[in-house]
């Protein structure tokens, strides 16, 4: 039943228009002035049969989106993908090995829960901007910003739409 799903997971640019992708960088942005971490969001509608049958879960998936975009290029290890796979119903948060230690995995599974919660309200892009927001007081916990230091913005704000 898996791969009907995915087969037919809804459009990300329908969920996600233009408009609303960049709301979410915005967002990004916002957040990223509050820390020297760098936040990605990236959406994923379904995966392909291949990965399906090698039973790549979210997860997995979620990390390989990692490498793929390079969320892992920042000086200071602390880069962080929120990924959401459409067809699982499933938002993932993965971290650069700067925030271990620094950020609580069960922190990362409460903003994805509250990700997760407003998604199932049908409430799409204001669950991602919450995330986003989330995520940032998290980073700016672990990583706040050097007052008087604009920031080097070392990964792109707009969202990623996969697949």
């Amino acid at each position: 039943m898996r791969w009907f799903r995915h087969l037919f997971a809804p459009s990300a640019h329908r969920l996600f228009p233009p408009e609303s992708l960049q709301r979410i960088a915005a967002a990004i942005a916002e957040g990223e002035r509050l820390h020297s971490g760098e936040v990605m969001f990236a959406v994923e509608p379904g995966l392909e049969l291949g990965a399906l049958r090698q039973g790549v879960d979210a997860r997995r998936a979620a990390q390989a989106a990692f490498a793929r975009l390079r969320t892992w290029d920042t000086a200071a290890n602390n880069g962080v993908l929120i990924y959401l796979l459409l067809a699982d119903h499933r938002i993932e948060i993965v971290a650069d090995r700067g925030l271990e230690g620094q950020v609580l995995p069960q922190e990362w599974q409460s903003v994805c829960a509250q990700i997760e919660s407003g998604m199932r309200e049908g409430r799409f892009e204001a669950a991602v901007i919450a995330g986003v927001r989330a995520a940032s007081a998290l980073l700016a916990r672990a990583f706040p910003a050097t007052p008087g230091d604009a920031g080097e913005n070392e990964l792109p704000d707009l969202p990623h739409i996969l697949g």
